[in-house]
C-alpha cells in the first residue's frame, strides 16, 4: 500500500495533465455532437423528404463506421485532401461527429414524444414550423432528453480515451507512457481507472437525479 501511495504522489502530476486534455476533448466533442445531433434531428422531423433522407443517410453512415476509423480518417487522410488539423482538433471533431448520430436519435425521440395536438394548436394561431419548434416543441423535448443526454456525456468521457490513437496525450495515453517507462503497470493503471471513475461518478449522480426528476414530471 505504501508503494502505491508513493507511486501516486510521483505519477499524479503527470496524469493530471492528461485529465486536462480529457476534459477538453469531452467538452469540445459534446458541444459539437449536440449541435450536429440537433441539426440531424430537425432534418428528420422537418417533413421535407430530401432533408429526411439526407439525415437518415448521414446518421446511418456515422453509426456504421467505428469511431477509431473516423479519427484515423480525419487525422491521417484529410491532410491528403488539403485539410490539416492538430491531433486535439481531430479528436474533438471526430468524436463530435461520431456521437452526433446518437444525439440525433435522442433528440428525435424527444421531439416526437411531444403531443401533436400542441403543434397543431400552435400552427392554428399562425406560428410557422421553426417558431413552433423553438417555442413549443424544443423546450419540452430538451427536458425529455436530459437523462439520455447525461448518459451520452458519460460515454463520451470514457471514449475520449480513443483520442490516444492519434497521439492526443489524454489520461489513457499518459498512463500508458508512464507504465511503459516505469513498468509499474498495476499502480499506473489503477490510478488511471480511479481518475476516470472520479470524473464519471458526478455525471452518474447527475443522470440519476435527472431521471428521477423526469419521472416525477410525467406523473
Amino acid at each position: 500500500m505504501q508503494r502505491f501511495i508513493n507511486d501516486a504522489i510521483e505519477f499524479l502530476p503527470i496524469l493530471f495533465q492528461g485529465v486536462k486534455l480529457t476534459v477538453i476533448v469531452t467538452i469540445g466533442s459534446l458541444l459539437l455532437s449536440t449541435v450536429l445531433g440537433l441539426m440531424w434531428a430537425l432534418m428528420r422531423v422537418s417533413g421535407i423528404w430530401l432533408l429526411d433522407v439526407s439525415a437518415r443517410v448521414m446518421v446511418n453512415f456515422i453509426r456504421g463506421v467505428p469511431i477509431i476509423v473516423q479519427l484515423f480518417y480525419i487525422y491521417f487522410v484529410m491532410p491528403d485532401l488539403g485539410v490539416t488539423l492538430s491531433a486535439l482538433q481531430a479528436a474533438i471533431i471526430g468524436l463530435g461527429i461520431a456521437y452526433s448520430a446518437y444525439q440525433a436519435e435522442n433528440f428525435r425521440a424527444g421531439i416526437e414524444a411531444i403531443d401533436h395536438g400542441q403543434i397543431e394548436a400552435a400552427q392554428s394561431i399562425g406560428m410557422g414550423w421553426w417558431m413552433v419548434m423553438r417555442r413549443v416543441v424544443l423546450p419540452q423535448a430538451f427536458r425529455i432528453v436530459l437523462p439520455p443526454y447525461g448518459n451520452v456525456m458519460i460515454m463520451m468521457l470514457k471514449d475520449s480515451s480513443q483520442a490516444s490513437t492519434i497521439t492526443v496525450a489524454e489520461l489513457a495515453l499518459q498512463g500508458k507512457l508512464i507504465a511503459s517507462s516505469t513498468f509499474k503497470n498495476t499502480s499506473v493503471f489503477t490510478l488511471v481507472a480511479i481518475m476516470y471513475l472520479c470524473m464519471s461518478l458526478p455525471l452518474m449522480y447527475l443522470v440519476t437525479r435527472l431521471e428521477k426528476r423526469a419521472a416525477q414530471s410525467r406523473r
